[in-house]
């Protein structure tokens, strides 16, 4: 009966133009929602029976339409440790499931979420405003390599920062091929125990002869040599072993607890030496450039010794600074001897149906069959998006789409309620007819 028919296919309609209400209600509700994404309505009909001369009423249903997908607008915030993805891609993050010893364990769920307003929590997690736990690859602290087939949340540690005993020092300067007054020439040199204690190493030229010189290594706080803080001393010659003239040909004559190394062109020209600062034989390298080079320690023209450059690789103890996190994935702690670590590194994670991800909780999402697998990358690279550092990507919700869509779907709602009660007057007017 085509009356009943149309009444059944109204009362569809309502519950279409309801759910689509639901939508809209939910877009409005999170325009604010940082990493939200808008959920459109599309409606599809269902038919009864269609023919060239017969069209019996069918039903009407109402499908989300996910905008994952759509960008929203990445704005700059304060937070350091904000992070949005510019582009295509998800982050990884997963979700406490509970404690053991006083730990978080978590959810052997994968979950994915455009929501990258991350902080640090009291156990040193990233977590966003869901309570989601950021996902990164482990980095290696001594080789500094990201291992991309693995990921764990990310917990910083804010223990200090162990002193690192000086083993190395180089020295960049030019020795004077006519000191004034043939007076010997210094250069100090700061270093580091192992307790993180800074110590000065003095390196005292004196030219013997034309192009040959002397050094004498002394740290007045050594215990060690003859008498104490007395390192010992080697034979520099320029423009021996036929290297150009001014440049490192030869360095022999140790003494003391000084060695040097064997000539070689363009070989490192070095000389170690052992020091005792009261905790153990303390071994430093010095280097002097290369054999041949006119890099390191050279001898040229002049009156003055000219000094270009001092380094040593020792540290001082830091405590913990910050916590920073850069444009490509990096998770950097910061210490406050200058120092840094990068502790692990974070990729954005893509698939080839991103619309068809599960919503979950938290402005999260699951990966289904439709949305394909996950694909973990670098920022920027195969499709994924570029990471901006201290932003965050707001609520991809157009607020004024959702008004008009709002009176379209109540002008809908009101129209399909006149269309069931003109049906049930028509019904009504039939059983009196009977009567």
């Amino acid at each position: 009966m085509s009356i009943l028919g149309a009444m059944n296919t109204a009362i569809s309609g309502l519950n279409a133009q309801s759910d689509a209400f639901g939508n809209i209600s939910e877009n409005i509700a999170n325009s604010q929602t940082v990493g939200y994404k808008d959920i459109g309505t599309n409606f599809q009909d269902f038919l009864t029976s269609s023919t060239a001369t017969n069209n019996q009423p069918g039903s009407v249903v109402a499908l989300p339409a996910y905008q994952n997908s759509v960008q929203g607008t990445i704005t700059q915030v304060s937070n350091p440790l904000g992070l949005a993805i510019a582009g295509q891609g998800f982050f990884a993050v997963s979700e406490q499931a509970g404690t053991v010893n006083g730990q978080p364990s978590f959810s052997q769920q994968q979950y994915y979420t455009r929501d990258g307003n991350f902080s640090m929590n009291s156990q040193g997690y990233l977590v966003n405003d869901a309570n989601e736990f950021l996902q990164g690859w482990p980095v290696d602290s001594t080789t500094g390599i990201a291992n991309q087939t693995q990921l764990a949340p990310i917990q910083v540690s804010q223990s200090s920062y162990n002193p690192v005993a000086t083993t190395q020092m180089t020295l960049s300067a030019n020795l004077p091929a006519t000191p004034a007054n043939s007076a010997p020439v210094a250069s100090q040199i700061q270093v580091y125990d192992a307790l993180g204690t800074l110590h000065t190493v003095n390196l005292t030229w004196t030219q013997t002869s034309p192009n040959n010189w002397t050094v004498a290594v002394q740290a007045p706080d050594a215990t060690n040599g003859t008498p104490p803080g007395t390192l010992g001393s080697a034979n520099v010659a320029f423009g021996t072993n036929g290297v150009p003239p001014g440049t490192i040909g030869t360095i022999n004559g140790a003494t003391g607890t000084v060695t040097t190394s064997a000539f070689a062109t363009n070989t490192p020209a070095t000389l170690d030496f052992t020091a005792n600062f009261g905790n153990g034989n303390q071994t430093i390298q010095l280097g002097l450039g290369s054999y041949g080079s006119p890099s390191g320690v050279t001898q040229y023209a002049g009156t003055q010794y000219s000094v270009q450059g001092i380094t040593q690789n020792g540290v001082a103890a830091g405590s913990f600074s910050s916590v920073t996190v850069q444009n490509d994935g990096s998770v950097v702690v910061n210490y406050n001897n200058g120092q840094s670590r990068t502790i692990a590194q974070v990729p954005v994670i893509t698939f080839n149906a991103p619309d068809a991800l599960q919503n979950q909780n938290g402005q999260a999402f699951t990966a289904t069959q439709a949305s394909g697998t996950a694909n973990a990358q670098v920022a920027n690279t195969n499709g994924a998006g570029n990471l901006v550092s201290g932003s965050v990507e707001s609520s991809n919700v157009d607020i004024a789409t959702e008004f008009n869509k709002l009176i379209i779907a109540q002008t809908a709602y009101t129209a399909g309620t006149k269309v069931v009660t003109t049906a049930q007057q028509m019904v009504t007017s039939v059983i009196n007819m009977v009567q």
